[in-house]
């Protein structure tokens, strides 16, 4: 449906079909992949299919889809080769799938982490879905991380953290703004982009509370966990100009002022606590 109301022209095969029990494309290997597909998946069928030849990284729990639409994805995309890079693949998923560690799942994440597959992780923020409040967040797999269009990134990857962007349509639908969404691009762009010697985008550097490039036994360190907020750290807090010593004075004697105000509610309270008791 997706790619028909958009005017694409796609080869959908002759009927409708479940993508893991029966794969219409089997032989199929993309240059891309964008998906967004179902958020954990309860009964996806995995009961049949635990010999399957796409999971390369472990057996996917039977209770949850998340690692087999990953798996699926990977063994769709194209291998690359000499004089040619592989495929690259972006989808959406659970928040849940950055840092499992049930069902085997966590052992696939290692494994697939471990295959240098990860190019780079979007934490987003809630309430992006007309359907679910669920916290969602973008994966990037890239086959070749050394590539002839792109910098080598072998042994890195990206984190961002957008969760504090966006901004509210009403009470419970967020949108990210265009700037945002160019934000979120331009910084993988600039990150992953060509030879600094001779790249278009803006050269990258890591930004405190939204971006790190972090290498791989980094995430070694924390189990494998991919939530970017392990890694990007906290935002540098703004200066306003006001000297350490002049603020503190300040603040105890803001603080001084509202443990006096307290006092004196605290003792207005009793005696209306008092009169109310006779």
């Amino acid at each position: 449906m997706n790619p028909a109301i958009r005017g694409i022209d796609a080869s959908l095969a002759p009927r409708n079909a479940d993508s893991f029990r029966s794969d219409l494309h089997p032989d199929l290997k993309a240059d891309f992949i964008l998906a967004n597909p179902p958020f954990n998946m309860s009964d996806w069928g995995g009961e049949h299919l635990r010999q399957d030849v796409r999971w390369k990284f472990g057996m996917p729990p039977v209770n949850n889809a998340n690692y087999a639409w990953i798996q699926h994805f990977i063994h769709h995309l194209s291998p690359g080769g000499t004089g040619t890079s592989g495929g690259v693949a972006g989808f959406v998923m659970a928040n849940g799938s950055m840092s499992t560690q049930t069902s085997n799942e966590s052992e696939i994440r290692k494994a697939i982490v471990e295959a240098d597959l990860v190019d780079c992780i979007v934490a987003l923020p809630g309430q992006l879905f007309c359907t679910t409040q669920i916290r969602v967040c973008l994966w990037f797999l890239a086959r070749d991380k050394k590539n002839h269009k792109h910098r080598d990134r072998r042994g890195n990857t990206l984190f961002i953290d957008a969760r504090k962007m966006g901004v509210l349509v009403d009470r419970i639908h967020r949108e990210l703004t265009t700037e945002e969404i160019s934000r979120i691009a331009d910084t993988y762009h600039a990150w992953r982009g060509k030879h600094p010697s001779h790249s278009s985008h803006a050269s990258y550097s890591d930004t405190p509370g939204f971006c790190k490039s972090v290498a791989l036994q980094d995430i070694r360190k924390h189990d494998y966990v991919l939530t970017p907020g392990r890694y990007v750290g906290a935002a540098a807090a703004e200066d306003d100009g006001e000297p350490f010593e002049q603020k503190m004075k300040r603040l105890t004697a803001t603080l001084e002022e509202q443990f006096t105000e307290s006092a004196r509610l605290e003792k207005a309270i009793r005696a209306n606590l008092k009169a109310l008791s006779h």
